[in-house]
């Protein structure tokens, strides 16, 4: 008799520190309302509702951003691969288990639609050809060569780039450019800035956040 109630309450025990663990794993739908209570704000304190970033102050979008990416950059972030003030701290503050969860959570969210814009004269002109033919004279692809058709990404490598914030996009090229970002493949973002100047890049980074992407890959 003695026996069977230990066996009851060893068993009681087990079903409640599962339970407790269960309860303790965010889901990302909850980190990205209330953060996970450890450190880590709300994503959408900065990221916007449902992810759609707030461009007009260079914050990217993440919904439809591909899961591998997201936790790559995540991870860079924590590993203090992609350096930032405000990302490593917060990435520092999840769990591997709750990076995948955020990360699986805006991967399943709708692409900011994002409105087709008029070519802006000149300007415009310079922007769409660097975006869909690139710049062969001194080797360098197209954007979208890279990251999709319509800029609407490629995993795990390639994110989703059309319709994001100018703002966003004309910082992160000045990064590679100065040698302040490095977690892209084989170097490849810093080639391609290399061939690029002040103009080109205010060029092309207002007409990709012009274009409406589709659905990532």
């Amino acid at each position: 008799m003695k026996i069977t109630v230990v066996l009851v309450m060893m068993l009681s025990m087990q079903v409640f520190a599962i339970s407790v663990h269960a309860a303790a794993t965010l889901t990302g739908d909850a980190i990205a309302r209330q953060g996970n209570g450890n450190g880590a704000p709300p994503c959408m304190s900065c990221h916007g509702d449902k992810g759609q970033g707030v461009p007009a102050v260079g914050r990217p979008y993440l919904a439809g951003q591909s899961k591998t990416y997201l936790v790559k950059q995540l991870t860079d972030f924590l590993n203090k691969r992609r350096s930032n003030s405000v990302m490593q701290p917060i990435a520092s503050a999840l769990t591997a288990q709750e990076i995948n969860a955020v990360a699986t959570y805006y991967s399943r969210l709708p692409l900011r639609a994002a409105p087709n814009k008029q070519k802006n004269g000149a300007q415009g002109t310079i922007g769409e050809s660097l975006a869909s033919k690139g710049k062969w004279s001194v080797g360098m692809p197209a954007c979208f060569k890279c990251h999709g058709d319509k800029g609407q990404g490629i995993a795990p490598n390639f994110p989703a780039i059309s319709g994001q914030s100018s703002k966003y996009l004309k910082a992160q090229l000045e990064h590679w450019q100065k040698g302040e970002r490095s977690n892209d493949p084989v170097g490849l973002m810093q080639a391609v800035v290399e061939h690029l100047n002040d103009a080109e890049i205010a060029a092309v980074t207002k007409y990709i956040s012009a274009q409406s992407p589709a659905k990532a890959k």
